[in-house]
């Protein structure tokens, strides 16, 4: 029997988890008489009672396994820890706050049988989102695709099922530190279909995604994927030297050959200014990419599980590399924790 695991990153879903739960595991139900279903739970550590419900969850459900991580490190970086926990023919991704329909993971399955790769979902309009959010991401997917040399479709959501061997490429070869998995997903290749869905709307809780993080999610994609925001700084200032000689050769022209003098002071503050924009706005752009390399350089793990239950006993951790810690005595109801 084939097995299909299920990684769902939390965070702060106190509300929403146990409803959540509740319907993926009716639609694991659905699918256990074909296949073995496993659901991963990767918990960042939450100040509500989100890992405590999820502990009692792992308690009474066998299929449930519950990764909790030692600090906050983000939903990619979540899924990356999933995709390295996980050992089934098929991974199924998606976000734990009922905004990514459970429902639609059995057509995922079924498209996977017919022999795709990839099964990657896009997010449609939703005419009740708020509408500088809709075109926030619109700009940023076009933006992506202009600047980008993969495929990206509009509204590729981080709900999607992974073959086996798309995920043995990326838990083997793409271990960046910043990942963007809409994009690394579509740079791998394999054969992807689209597959359209409609987000829920949130019944209990509010999104943990600031616009800060969702800014920095973008600029990830677009420096992870693109050298263009370089040569456009370079042709910027090509354009400005060419500017900046034609300019001078008028202002020659006129002292030497025209019949008034040059005004200079107000248009030399405006010229000035605009180039020491220009220029500092060059350098974010040069410094964001010598940050992702400065993460790379470091080679740190990219995350650290504090605690791994399965069928409620804790058992051995493991960091991203592979290596585990000291035997850890399982857990029986104590508070007996373990540390990698």
């Amino acid at each position: 029997m084939q097995t299909i695991d299920i990684i769902c990153p939390v965070f702060e879903e106190e509300e929403t988890i146990g409803l959540f739960h509740a319907k993926l595991s009716s639609i694991a139900d659905e699918l256990s008489s074909r296949y073995s279903c496993r659901i991963f739970y990767v918990v960042d550590p939450s100040r509500d009672r989100t890992e405590a419900i999820l502990s009692d969850i792992c308690n009474s459900d066998f299929r449930v396994e519950l990764l909790v991580m030692s600090r906050r490190f983000g939903h990619q970086l979540a899924l990356i820890a999933g995709m390295d926990y996980c050992r089934g023919d098929a991974i199924v991704m998606l976000d734990s706050d009922l905004q990514h329909p459970p429902e639609l993971i059995t057509q995922l399955v079924e498209i996977w049988k017919d022999g795709a790769d990839v099964v990657q979902c896009v997010r449609q309009d939703d005419p009740e989102q708020n509408l500088l959010k809709q075109l926030m991401s619109r700009w940023f997917y076009r933006i992506f695709l202009r600047l980008g040399d993969i495929e990206l479709p509009v509204g590729a959501a981080d709900y999607r099922l992974l073959s086996r061997r798309v995920v043995d490429v990326l838990r083997a070869h793409v271990r960046e530190h910043n990942p963007f998995l809409r994009g690394l997903v579509s740079w791998v290749g394999f054969k992807i279909v689209y597959v359209p869905f409609m987000p829920v709307q949130r019944e209990r809780g509010k999104s943990k995604y600031s616009a800060s993080a969702l800014i920095n999610l973008a600029l990830n994609g677009i420096c992870s994927f693109s050298k263009v925001p370089l040569r456009l700084c370079i042709a910027a200032g090509c354009i400005l030297a060419v500017i900046s000689i034609l300019s001078a050769m008028i202002q020659l022209a006129i002292y030497f050959f025209g019949h008034f003098d040059v005004p200079g002071w107000a248009s030399l503050f405006a010229t000035v200014s605009f180039i020491g924009g220009i220029q500092l706005i060059f350098l974010g752009v040069v410094a964001e990419y010598i940050g992702l390399i400065f993460d790379e350089v470091k080679n740190r793990p990219r995350y650290v599980v504090d605690r791994h239950y399965q069928s409620g006993r804790l058992t051995l951790v493991r960091d991203e590399r592979g290596s585990t810690s000291n035997l850890i005595d399982e857990f029986e109801g104590n508070d007996k924790r373990g540390s990698v």
